[in-house]
């Protein structure tokens, strides 16, 4: 019975981890490797812990990125699209690499992109590093780095790398 409790209590608290809810402010900060131009960008974003993400920029002014279930809506630099996760494969990977991070579960994250993970422990933060291992799926990430606040489980930032030199980096306030 006892060792049920605690089997049980294991589970729940490993389930909270993967219901993490955000409504806070970020930084993202877009770096080209190959020319080493970045441009800084700021906003609002909003996460119900499943497949509700909105990221409202306050600057650029009037840019968003919607996850709505399947649906990925945006209006970047002006460009407006709007994509269905499930009729294309490299929208699905990007979404659910998104949502996976968010939430917690980086294993899953690291499965659909082909990837191992390592994950060390410093001052009060746990940082994960996830890393192709080999042919990256189309959509995939080079590596993914998240530093978790170990208090909350919550990310503090999140690093995407794409195969063609594009590194994205978030800082969640």
């Amino acid at each position: 019975m006892k060792r049920t409790i605690i089997v049980i209590c294991a589970l729940l608290l490993s389930a909270a981890s993967f219901a993490q809810t955000y409504d806070l402010d970020f930084t993202q900060t877009k770096r080209l490797k190959a020319s080493g131009k970045t441009t800084v960008m700021k906003g609002h974003m909003t996460f119900d812990g499943k497949d509700q993400l909105k990221m409202d920029y306050s600057d650029p002014a009037g840019d968003f990125f919607i996850v709505d279930g399947n649906k990925v809506n945006m209006n970047l630099m002006g460009v407006k699209t709007e994509l269905d996760a499930e009729k294309v494969p490299m929208v699905a990977l990007q979404r659910s690499t998104l949502l996976n991070c968010l939430s917690g579960n980086w294993e899953q994250a690291a499965k659909d992109n082909n990837a191992t993970s390592e994950v060390t422990e410093k001052t009060g933060f746990r940082t994960v590093r996830i890393a192709a291992k080999g042919v990256i799926p189309r959509g995939g990430y080079k590596s993914v780095t998240l530093t978790y606040r170990i208090k909350d489980g919550r990310v503090s930032r999140l690093i995407l790398e794409e195969p063609g030199g594009i590194e994205n980096t978030y800082e969640m306030r």
